[in-house]
């Protein structure tokens, strides 16, 4: 039988491969984090919004491109109306040996609900965001969120099999008092846990960028007097340098936009529920996969989209955070891409 041969890889201006896919499924979330998104949101109309079939559908076009990592994200992805069946139809890809990796960023709130059939659709591993694990400060930072239904979901997860990371967002006066704590809870539970610096996207109604921003080489120093922090070459596909806390086993984690880049090997782009493909997260760069999508043609048509947008994508991104730029450096606010 004759093997059909491959397209070739998605290969952007400065050689960079394109080997992951983060895919926001709703600009919608039941939570309103500080950093994240304004109270009041307005959210995009349905007729917008990409049906989960048209969702599977570029999925699938860029896996043949050579995407082997398809990460699901929001807004909040588990408050999709039936996203278990986008999770399903992808998990298709994973049998047949095309992906390596199907995943999701969430902030665990249905977790309780859906971490028995991640596991079952072929998810092996999920990315829990959690900045404080004081209730009081949580529902505050969350504004609507409830820790108890967020640690609940978290159970779920690890009693699904499924390999937990935390994601916290490092705030200034806000969990810097308590990140050697969760360092410690992530040990104890078996989990990694990354740290990430806040990200100048979206107007948030008054809040002061410079006000959150905790630079991570603080962070990292402080850490380092109470565990002993050994460097590693672990690599996830995603951002973040690693390193293993000696004292617990574990791995932590850095995302540092701001005082170090890690554009130099970006191997990612992000797809939003409109068709909006950014080939970067903190640059305004953009094509609209929807029209080619909704236009009636083959698939080839599609996959030319997809590549003529990654002839687009820039070297590297423009966050700054100062007291001479307080606004955002992105109108979009964090949702919009999922991060």
């Amino acid at each position: 039988m004759m093997v059909q041969d491959r397209p070739a890889p998605l290969i952007d201006p400065f050689a960079r491969a394109i080997s992951y896919l983060r895919v926001s499924v709703t600009d919608r979330c039941d939570f309103r984090c500080l950093y994240c998104m304004s109270e009041d949101m307005t959210f995009l109309p349905k007729a917008e919004i990409l049906s989960l079939e048209e969702l599977d559908r570029l999925c699938s076009a860029f896996v043949r491109l050579g995407v082997r990592k398809l990460r699901m994200t929001g807004g909040e992805p588990l408050v999709r109306r039936n996203v278990m069946s986008l999770f399903r139809s992808l998990s298709r890809h994973l049998r047949s040996g095309d992906l390596d990796e199907l995943t999701v960023t969430t902030n665990g709130s249905q977790l309780a609900r859906h971490a028995a059939e991640l596991a079952d659709c072929g998810v092996r591993r999920i990315n829990v965001s959690i900045d404080t694990l004081d209730a009081r400060k949580f529902t505050e930072i969350t504004r609507w969120g409830r820790l108890e239904q967020v640690l609940a979901g978290v159970a779920a997860a690890k009693a699904a099999g499924l390999a937990v990371k935390i994601n916290a967002v490092a705030l200034k006066g806000f969990n810097d008092d308590e990140l050697d704590r969760m360092v410690a809870w992530c040990g104890d539970e078996g989990f990694d846990l990354v740290l990430i610096e806040v990200m100048p996207m979206g107007e948030l109604g008054g809040e002061a960028r410079l006000d959150q921003y905790l630079p991570l080489s603080i962070v990292r120093a402080g850490l380092q007097r109470n565990w002993t922090l050994d460097e590693s070459d672990y690599r996830t596909g995603g951002p973040a340098r690693y390193y293993t806390v000696r004292e617990t086993g574990r791995r932590i984690g850095f995302i540092t936009p701001l005082t170090h880049n890690f554009c130099e090997s970006c191997n990612r782009v992000r797809l939003t529920c409109t068709g909006t493909l950014y080939m970067c997260l903190g640059q305004e760069d953009a094509a609209d996969l929807r029209a080619p999508l909704r236009a009636g043609g083959g698939d080839e048509v599609l996959e030319a989209a997809i590549r003529e947008a990654i002839r687009h994508k820039p070297k590297g991104h423009d966050f700054v955070i100062d007291r001479r730029r307080r606004g955002p450096a992105v109108s979009r606010h964090m949702s919009v891409t999922g991060g």
